[in-house]
């Protein structure tokens, strides 16, 4: 005959096993993706490629349109020019200043110089002259407004941070007038200007293009992961009800 075992020693394991299964199943809560609680809003999330996308074009903006505007307010052959690259300067110090507030704010590292290839527009500028310097200025500042201003709005509408999303704000007032500015000019080549960037049609390009701008994901749907939590947690609460009831 086997061995009696007491009761209560029984009862003690097979709770102490129901209890493991409850802790197991409750620590898979925090491992199960899309059922972490989210940070609070405007705070304390890690910026993404697009987030850092915007600073750096905004601050790499500034620090080569500030020298060509005030080049520009120098040597520009009409009136017009020289009004408009005053402007643009003054305007870009500005946003300079706001961009470096966001990215001390966020803890972000910005470029401190221009890059290769702006400092080639620069070096451009200053070696012409009259109508030919008038000329490449707004089709240079033109083509490069022309590139970060929908990099503003797929941020804007696609950031979780409330400072990114401000300084989108301040950066897309500033973009639109100085396009509006160059406009007035007369000078711009509208045929020489590049395409929109659009994301393809239909739903899986706009989703493509959502995705891109959120940042890294977890590729499963959040209403799949609840519905494997959800079987989960019965089949352990199933489990758990029988064993209590053996005992």
């Amino acid at each position: 005959m086997a061995p009696l075992r007491s009761a209560h020693r029984r009862l003690g394991t097979r709770t102490h096993r129901a209890a493991l299964l409850l802790i197991a199943i409750v620590a898979g809560i925090g491992v199960l993706p899309g059922v972490a609680m989210a940070a609070p809003a405007g705070g304390g999330q890690q910026l993404n490629a697009a987030d850092m996308t915007l600073l750096n074009g905004v601050r790499l903006a500034g620090l080569w349109e500030m020298p060509a505007g005030q080049m520009a307010a120098e040597k520009g052959q009409s009136a017009k020019v020289r009004e408009i690259g005053a402007g643009i300067a003054s305007e870009h110090q500005k946003l300079d200043e706001l961009v470096v507030e966001a990215a001390n704010k966020l803890g972000a590292t910005i470029p401190s110089e221009p890059t290769a290839e702006q400092k080639g527009w620069l070096a451009e500028m200053q070696k012409a002259s009259g109508a030919r310097f008038d000329q490449i200025f707004v089709t240079r500042l033109r083509v490069a407004h022309g590139k970060i201003f929908p990099v503003i709005g797929a941020v804007r509408a696609s950031t979780r941070d409330a400072t990114v999303r401000k300084l989108c704000d301040d950066s897309n007032g500033f973009v639109m007038h100085h396009m509006q500015m160059l406009e007035s000019t007369g000078l711009v080549r509208w045929p020489e200007l590049p395409p929109a960037a659009l994301p393809a049609p239909g739903d899986d390009g706009l989703l493509a293009a959502a995705a891109a701008n959120a940042g890294p994901q977890v590729g499963v749907s959040s209403t799949v992961v609840w519905l494997v939590f959800l079987a989960a947690l019965g089949t352990g609460g199933i489990a758990t009800y029988r064993m209590l009831r053996r005992s």
